[in-house]
């Protein structure tokens, strides 16, 4: 079928299920439109890295390859435009429309907590370097060649171009099919792998990264459940302070072993409160609900 038909048909659905009260995400070709997003993801992602050169960038300042998310958003939307919509606003796979519905709102604490936990992760980070080494790794902003200002626009810039993708794209899009822990993990595990060159390095440090990526994965994933603005800006903030932490108070950057299995154990422990936190959250009439026979996983 077509895919303007079959968004029609999509639409019309959503009509009816919105006069019963109800709104409900088309699910029909879900991992067909993953496959598509990660697949330009990867292959964009290595074009722009080896393009990079050319540019004229340095890298320090801004990574060609961050932006290989935001160009396989723009290439899953000229496919299935009417669908990118919902997705892009973090629309959940079903959502009540009743007099409880303001219950089910994210608490704006959530946000504030969110841009925090960066600053928890660095703490646990120095912490642990301090007991594995016995010396905290602290770098000047004037130990870098361009100015502080340039490197955290270029941060921020870089963050987002990949958030589009990973937080603002394909959370949403794996929300219609699964529960909101495993997509996030799932999304993480994607963001994870996408980093290619940080498996070439040692298991250890390969399993601190990836257990890094899920970790703060599962975080934003729960912070930003029912959010429905500013979501790019908000998980393009957390990215870009995790990334700071990083640059300027944690060896991390190194290719040591012990920096970022320090790093992915740091990012584990700041994400237990939210799992625990959303363990313990009431049931509302604006539960979320997968799309499928079988319930949310």
């Amino acid at each position: 079928m077509p895919d303007h038909k079959q968004d029609q048909n999509d639409e019309q659905d959503q009509d009816r299920e919105q006069g019963q009260g109800q709104l409900r995400v088309p699910r029909s070709g879900w991992a067909t439109q993953t496959g598509v997003f990660l697949a330009f993801a990867f292959l964009t992602a290595g074009l722009c890295g080896a393009l990079q050169p050319a540019t004229g960038i340095p890298p320090e300042v801004l990574q060609l390859t961050q932006f290989g998310p935001a160009l396989a958003v723009a290439a899953v939307a000229l496919l299935w435009p009417r669908r990118i919509r919902d997705r892009l606003a973090g629309t959940l796979p079903a959502r009540s429309k009743g007099p409880a519905d303001h219950e089910a709102r994210p608490p704006s604490g959530n946000r504030a907590a969110l841009l925090l936990t960066p600053a928890l992760i660095t703490a646990l980070s120095a912490g642990g370097a301090l007991l594995v080494s016995g010396s905290l790794p602290v770098t000047s902003p004037q130990a870098f060649a361009h100015p502080l200002t340039l490197l955290v626009t270029a941060q921020l810039i870089g963050a987002c171009a990949e958030e589009i993708g990973w937080r603002c794209y394909l959370q949403p899009l794996l929300r219609t099919r699964f529960g909101p822990v495993t997509a996030s993990v799932l999304v993480g595990t994607a963001w994870g792998l996408w980093h290619v060159p940080v498996l070439t390095q040692e298991p250890v440090y390969a399993a601190g990264f990836l257990t890094a990526t899920v970790a703060m994965s599962v975080i934003l994933g729960l912070a930003l459940e029912r959010v429905r603005s500013n979501r790019l800006l908000l998980a393009g903030g957390f990215h870009t302070l995790v990334n700071l932490g990083m640059l300027f108070v944690t060896d991390e950057t190194s290719p040591a072993t012990a920096p970022m299995a320090v790093f992915g154990a740091a990012c584990l422990a700041a994400a237990l409160p939210w799992i625990a936190s959303a363990r313990r959250a009431p049931t509302t009439p604006d539960r979320i609900t997968a799309a499928t026979a079988d319930g949310p996983r």
